[in-house]
């Protein structure tokens, strides 16, 4: 099988697959919508992208169409930026000042404007023959990697302080999503630099590399695609988003210090400590879940600004750490009660309020040194 059939039949694949994750995540009923309306537009644009080697067999030579086709590759990242905006942030919603996102790709095909798709066939082709002489596709490379890189960073910025604020103010198990979303982010980034480089040997000496990279994105591609339909299926859930309007504990800090606020009396600190111990023996809330720190500061009537400072920045924990000590310490006692010895781990993680096996396992090994299982055997 040559090159170009190999490539031709994984471009089909992969937009067979695109084309029925987006109808999917558009038809879906989900409290989610706005987040998979947005992840479905970065599968179409996406796919059009994909679509060159089709679009290909079917063209006679440089066309504004065609053209207009590669400039759709200016919208991808911004795209998937919107997406991972409204997948941490519960809040989110869509504004006017989101259309900011489309200058790059104006600006491009406003460049493109006065050689290219105001010309003559004869001079489309001398445009494409003598690519590499020509500032506008120069311009155009150089601002594709400008917005990756600018766009690239923002997210890990943006991943970064979504899980910060989910730590020290939920205690679920949806961290992993966290996790799942910065590994997805990561190979996005990888696939999107390596197609920066197959555009370095496309205008270079050296052109037939730049195919042969194209056959590598588009088989990588593929399985990128498999794999968040795997996740999308198996996890329709998968996050839990947090409130865009929450703080971080070292901005309530900044702000105490810039305020010149004293800071809460030692008297005070230890009342609200017992109070908070005290509740979370007897009521036992760690049991949900779903458990947020805005939740516990209702039932100890301690506001949630004063509690995430205690539990984040006094007792150098974050709110997730906190709740799931508790949670260990609970199936601790499960694990040496002897009449409930016939209790599986599964079971008993459920039951302290886990819903993640992975997330159970992790806990209790940072809490004990030990596996469940290894835990229970040692006793």
């Amino acid at each position: 099988m040559d090159q170009i059939n190999l490539l031709v039949i994984v471009t089909v694949v992969s937009l067979f697959i695109s084309l029925f994750l987006a109808f999917f995540l558009l038809t879906v009923k989900t409290k989610h919508k706005i987040s998979n309306v947005l992840f479905a537009v970065f599968l179409l644009v996406n796919a059009i992208d994909l679509s060159h080697p089709l679009f290909n067999l079917v063209s006679e030579g440089p066309s504004n169409m065609g053209m207009f086709r590669t400039t759709f590759a200016f919208l991808q990242v911004p795209v998937f930026y919107l997406y991972v905006l409204s997948v941490c942030y519960a809040d989110f919603k869509l504004k006017a000042k989101y259309l900011l996102h489309l200058l790059p790709f104006l600006m491009v095909n406003a460049v493109l404007l006065p050689r290219f798709y105001a010309v003559d066939a004869a001079s489309k082709i001398n445009f494409i023959v003598n690519r590499q002489d020509m500032i506008e596709l120069q311009f155009t490379h150089l601002l594709i990697l400008v917005q990756i890189v600018v766009y690239f960073v923002a997210i890990f910025m943006l991943l970064r302080r979504a899980k910060k604020l989910y730590l020290e103010n939920y205690a679920g198990a949806s961290i992993n999503a966290y996790q799942w979303l910065f590994q997805f982010t990561s190979i996005l980034t990888f696939l999107y630099l390596t197609a920066i480089l197959k555009n370095a040997f496309k205008f270079s000496d050296y052109p037939y590399i730049s195919e042969w990279i194209r056959v590598g994105i588009s088989v990588f591609n593929l399985f990128m695609i498999c794999w968040y339909l795997y996740k999308a299926l198996n996890h329709p859930d998968l996050f839990r988003s947090v409130d865009s309007k929450l703080k971080l504990v070292s901005d309530l800090i900044l702000e105490e210090k810039n305020n010149e606020q004293v800071a809460v009396a030692e008297k005070e600190y230890n009342e609200e400590l017992s109070k908070l111990q005290q509740y979370m023996v007897e009521e036992k809330p760690f049991l949900n879940p779903a458990l947020t720190i805005q939740e516990v500061s209702k039932h100890i009537r301690v506001p949630v600004r004063d509690l995430s400072l205690l539990i984040n920045h006094k007792l150098e924990q974050h709110f997730y750490d906190f709740v799931n000590a508790y949670r260990i310490e609970s199936a601790m006692d499960i694990l040496k009660d002897v009449t409930k010895s016939k209790l599986t781990i599964l079971e008993i993680l459920y039951h302290v309020g886990f819903n993640s096996k992975s997330s159970f396992n992790t806990a209790f090994k940072k809490h004990t040194g030990k596996t469940p299982t290894i835990y229970r055997k040692s006793l």
